[in-house]
């Protein structure tokens, strides 16, 4: 591997301490030295950079991916790698691919479809050794990866709407501990997805233990984040305090009208805490709309048994009038405890080719096309669609998003959806969004705090070794940027456009990514959890 000195860099180590000017050597896969001037000890050979006016900076971790599949399928990853990401954290929102069966992974693919998509791969894994392993085989990134939680309650309860038993439970603890002894990081959890929802505080603080015991971290989408977002987290809270388990908050957000204004409310919860003594963080993405499945914001009612049971309801017609009682008039959990807004609900993606004329538009504006009420409008898509269709939801609050992130246990998550015809630009985005938008432009984080917010804290979080900070003899996973140029240029009309000022990437030392031209690198880990840390 060939030597690289990067003469005059300036370094913002990830740990907020103020910026400095140096060469740095990398050496191998890793940060040889750190000086103010190297000259002695470079091999001929050896590649040297002029680094004026950069950044040097470790690579940043994604906290809340979604390149389960991606990942392998994709040897370029493209959208992660060009905008200096080098760890992706997957198995995300309690639902994912390992561990599982034969009997429930095609049920599992068809369900997360719109996350993920149908990449041409052979899922040739069973177990999440198995999954790593696989990632192991070499990657675009390193991986970290999570146990997701509703793979467990298929596993050992099935879909079913109803307490576990005893007995399941032991057997979930029981795939959870063999699935971070195999090296995953923690667990995830869909509180708002089946099966994952129909767990109780009871069930979860249990697998929380397991998880605790392990060192790892548990990672939820709590159960709401409308109208009971509050509750929703104060539940997560109260298990990490009463089960001495890291608690890492997903996407957390605060959003739909009831929770304008309510983010100081939220980390008042967050820094009581702490200063309890839980150790949690948690991440966001710098964006307003969220995005999802279109079948996900239907009552979990109606998912019960599965979802060949959840299809055959829909085609039968029979619960349609509870659907708009649900949607419309109620609020149901699948929309976070809020009525429907339609108008906010916009087609992103969708695997029928037939429907490609909906993406880019609301369920409102569809339906009024047609002359359906929207749950029929819905109900008709998804049943066309195998139900796979992805959706924006316009429904954030800026002043909540600038908030959060100036929390000092705030990390950076892109939750990036990278299929479908329009999906949301943070797939692409959320890294150079924050330091072009909310760093420079607006002044909400100084360039030292993002840095570590983006990557000495989630470091920290995932008990990482050896990455995720500028310093001698860590791996040189690092980003080398233009602070007076670096950009989002991702939108909702062209969600897949690189950023500008990313001048380079590395992975493991290797050159991954250089002025908008990405490299045949795959030099990303597998990496895994032991008592001793993640590496």
């Amino acid at each position: 591997m060939t030597d690289r000195l990067l003469r005059g860099a300036t370094v913002v180590d990830g740990t907020g301490a103020p910026r400095y000017s140096a060469d740095v050597l990398l050496r191998g896969d890793r940060i040889d030295r750190i000086a103010p001037a190297i000259e002695a000890s470079i091999e001929p050979d050896a590649e040297v950079w002029d680094a004026a006016g950069l950044v040097l900076a470790p690579g940043f971790i994604d906290m809340h991916a979604h390149s389960d599949l991606a990942v392998l399928a994709d040897p370029v990853h493209l959208a992660k790698v060009s905008q200096g990401v080098t760890t992706e954290v997957i198995g995300q929102d309690g639902i994912g691919y390992a561990p599982v069966d034969d009997a429930v992974l095609p049920a599992l693919r068809r369900q997360i479809a719109g996350w993920n998509g149908h990449p041409e791969l052979d899922v040739d894994w069973r177990s999440m050794g198995e999954y790593l392993d696989r990632l192991a085989r070499g990657t675009a990134l390193n991986t970290a990866v999570l146990v997701p939680q509703g793979n467990l309650r298929l596993l050992a309860v099935g879909s079913a709407d109803r307490p576990a038993t005893a007995a399941e439970i032991d057997r979930m603890r029981g795939i959870l501990a063999d699935s971070l002894a195999a090296g995953a990081v923690g667990m995830s959890s869909g509180l708002t997805y089946v099966p994952g929802m129909y767990a109780d505080s009871a069930e979860l603080a249990a697998l929380c233990r397991v998880v605790a015991e392990a060192g790892g971290y548990y990672a939820p989408h709590t159960r709401s984040y409308g109208a009971g977002a509050l509750a929703a987290y104060t539940e997560m809270i109260d298990i990490a305090r009463d089960t001495g388990c890291a608690l890492h908050l997903t996407h957390a957000t605060l959003n739909f009208a009831s929770n304008a204004d309510a983010a100081p409310r939220f980390l008042e919860l967050i820094d009581a805490a702490l200063a309890d003594g839980v150790d949690v963080t948690l991440d966001t993405y710098p964006y307003l709309p969220g995005a999802t499945t279109l079948v996900a914001l239907l009552p979990s009612w109606i998912a019960a048994g599965g979802i060949d049971a959840l299809r055959d309801r829909l085609a039968a017609g029979r619960d349609r009038d509870a659907l708009v009682r649900a949607l419309d008039v109620d609020g149901c959990d699948g929309f976070h405890g809020e009525r429907a807004d339609w108008t906010t609900i916009q087609i992103s993606g969708v695997s029928n080719p037939v429907l490609a004329s909906l993406v880019g538009r609301t369920i409102a504006e569809i339906a009024a096309e047609t002359g359906e009420e929207p749950v029929d409008a819905v109900i008709r898509i998804l049943l066309s669609d195998d139900l796979a269709t992805g959706v924006l939801m316009h429904i954030g609050h800026e002043q909540n998003v600038q908030t959060i992130m100036r929390h000092p246990v705030h990390t950076g998550g892109s939750d990036g959806i990278l299929v479908g015809d329009r999906p949301h630009p943070r797939a692409w985005g959320t890294f150079p969004r924050y330091l072009g938008r909310y760093v420079r432009e607006l002044g909400v984080l100084s360039l030292e705090e993002a840095i570590r917010h983006l990557c000495g804290t989630p470091a920290r979080r995932l008990r990482m070794r050896d990455r995720g900070l500028v310093r001698e003899g860590f791996v040189a996973d690092l980003v080398l940027f233009d602070p007076l140029r670096v950009l989002d240029r991702a939108t909702f009309d062209q969600p897949r456009r690189t950023a500008d000022g990313i001048a380079a990437v590395f992975v493991g030392g290797e050159l991954a990514y250089r002025d908008g031209e990405r490299t045949d690198s795959r030099s990303g880990r597998s990496l895994r959890m032991t008592k001793e840390g993640t590496g």
